[in-house]
């Protein structure tokens, strides 16, 4: 990891957690992985604080442990989640503008306590969004609850792993550290809940000027207070479906600027049919017949079938290939090549960094040689169509900024 990454990394955790998370955090970046008395040790923090810290670092999956086989814990920082921080607020953008405030809400719940149970995330935001409306208006939890429910089918949140019931029930000594589990089938399954009630406006700051100092206020407790109904299962917001979602609202865009409306719309109804049936590391989509194409577009969108087949032949014949036919039943099989696709994204992104700099015929030498591979600087002047000297002093302007390599033929 870089100096620059570190430096990061460190100002992210100081401006969210505080100055002790931030040490023990930077710490572990920098040196690997390392036990509890160790970290403790080399930072010159009590064991107490460094526990505290941890547990903040590792509610937030910032930090993961390990038990190895002598029965020590090791803990170590996961310095790509970190630099996720930043896209925090895009997370929350994007839901807003999918599934409105209240998905908003929910993520940003999620993001700001790293872990939560449903019903707690429900009431937390009908609170909020009470606060937000009209005097005698309420946010009904039902309401919150089934944004949840979308949100988890979408899979844009999803479980966090567990303490097995087994594990709980072995009378023996307990483990160093907890093994948590998840079954795959489990992760995005929604726990029936009939969550009753509404959100709560906090009181206003006249009341309490109006009422006694809080610290003589009497405290209201309930001794039998009922027992949360999915107590142990706690969501997170999974922010790999979040890049999957930013890639392919990339992919779409692409096919719009390259083709038309039209075009870019069915590849959208392809990806999102696609969508929770498809890793995000996939290859390639799941095939998709032009009659579950033609029944999925979206409800007011008049094109006919012949006209989809049409289009569907036309994004199949082009030559970046982001859309491919993968057989003939059902009116035609496609599939979106999604790493045919990404690698044509990231193609057309270097071309446009080196065109900026170094101008339009730089790009046009640079495409030359991402086509051809390898090229000799011959072969360089004739295909670009560039005089020797401008065609030499633009390659080793690209060779001395790292765009391109040198590579020696053996004779």
């Amino acid at each position: 990891m870089t100096q620059a990454e570190i430096k990061l990394c460190s100002l992210l955790l100081q401006e969210h957690f505080g100055e002790i998370v931030e040490k023990i955090g930077v710490h572990l970046i920098r040196t690997g992985s390392q036990p509890l008395r160790v970290i403790a040790h080399d930072t010159g923090t009590s064991l107490d604080q460094v526990k505290k810290a941890l547990c903040v670092l590792v509610q937030h999956n910032l930090v993961s442990y390990q038990v190895h086989k002598r029965g020590v814990v090791e803990y170590e920082a996961q310095c790509s989640r970190v630099l996720r921080m930043l896209r925090y607020p895009r997370y929350i953008y994007t839901t807003k503008t999918l599934y409105s405030d209240t998905g908003e809400l929910i993520v940003e719940e999620l993001l700001l306590n790293g872990k939560l149970t449903m019903s707690a995330v429900v009431k937390k935001v009908a609170d909020r969004l009470t606060e937000t409306m009209e005097d005698g208006k309420t946010m009904d939890y039902a309401e919150v609850s089934n944004t949840f429910v979308r949100l988890a089918d979408t899979h844009f949140v999803q479980r966090c792993p567990s303490v097995p019931t087994t594990e709980n029930s072995d009378p023996g000594p307990p483990p160093p550290a907890p093994t948590l589990v998840i079954n795959e089938k489990d992760m995005y399954l929604v726990p029936k809940l009939t969550l009753i009630g509404k959100g709560k406006r906090r009181r206003s700051s006249d009341e309490d000027a109006a009422g006694e100092p809080k610290a003589k206020r009497p405290k209201y407790t309930t001794d039998n207070k009922e027992p949360i109904p999915d107590d142990g299962i706690y969501w997170q917001a999974n922010l790999d479906r979040f890049h999957q979602h930013f890639r392919d609202q990339a992919i779409v865009s692409a096919v719009a600027n390259r083709m038309d409306q039209t075009s870019s719309e069915i590849v959208r109804t392809m990806l999102r049919m696609s969508e929770i049936t498809t890793s995000s590391s996939a290859p390639f989509t799941q095939p998709l017949s032009s009659n579950e194409i033609f029944r999925s577009l979206p409800v007011g969108y008049n094109i006919s079938k012949q006209v989809l087949d049409q289009y569907l032949t036309l994004l199949a014949d082009d030559p970046l290939e982001f859309v491919g036919k993968s057989g003939d039943s059902g009116g035609g099989m496609y599939v979106i090549n999604l790493h045919k696709a990404l690698a044509s994204l990231a193609t057309a992104t270097l071309e446009s960094v080196v065109q900026e700099r170094f101008g339009s015929r730089c790009a046009r030498i640079f495409r030359l040689v991402l086509q051809k591979k390898h090229i000799e600087q011959k072969q360089v002047e004739d295909f670009a169509m560039i005089p020797a000297k401008e065609a030499k002093d633009m390659l080793y302007k690209m060779l001395s900024e790292n765009f391109m390599s040198l590579q020696v033929g053996c004779q």
